[in-house]
């Protein structure tokens, strides 16, 4: 499948002024066995569902399933895929308002996430707070896998 076009931005007003739109949809990304073990081993969180293969074919989603933060972790890689703002020398994450895990993610399926702009308020130190909206779209699914306000800063 191909890529989708990087959504770029010369200044951060620039990115600011699309306050109410969507302003880009990221790659696909395919969740992987390795992908979710490898989060199994990070978090601690080593429940069957997720890295018991055998076990979780016999459960209740067929098969196992990426753990619900392991989507969510996923947010910088999706942003880093979608877009880019020429004049920004760092983001960060700020935080998170509202988070829904609403449909599970199987192991070899892809996700990507539509980004749109809430808000965009000026800050200390020449940045700008930035409220998006991202939902992560599970490809086939009728429901997003999650959707998620997420704060970020960025600076020039």
């Amino acid at each position: 499948m191909p890529r989708m076009t990087k959504k770029t931005f010369q200044t951060l007003q620039d990115l600011a002024a699309c306050v109410g739109q969507e302003v880009a949809v990221s790659d696909w990304i395919t969740i992987t066995q390795a992908q979710v073990n490898q989060f199994a081993e990070a978090t601690g969180d080593h429940q069957w569902i997720h890295v018991d293969v055998e076990r979780a074919k016999a459960g209740p989603f067929g098969g196992p399933i990426a753990h619900g933060f392991l989507t969510l972790s996923l947010l910088p890689r999706f942003f880093e895929t979608a877009l880019d703002v020429v004049e920004s020398r760092m983001g960060v994450n700020y935080g998170l308002n509202r988070v829904r895990f609403m449909s599970p993610v199987p192991v070899g399926k892809r996700l990507r996430a539509r980004m749109k702009l809430l808000t965009a308020e000026p800050i200390a130190d020449d940045g700008i707070q930035m409220t998006w909206e991202a939902t992560i779209e599970l490809e086939g699914a009728a429901k997003p896998a999650c959707v998620a306000e997420s704060v970020v800063r960025r600076y020039r």
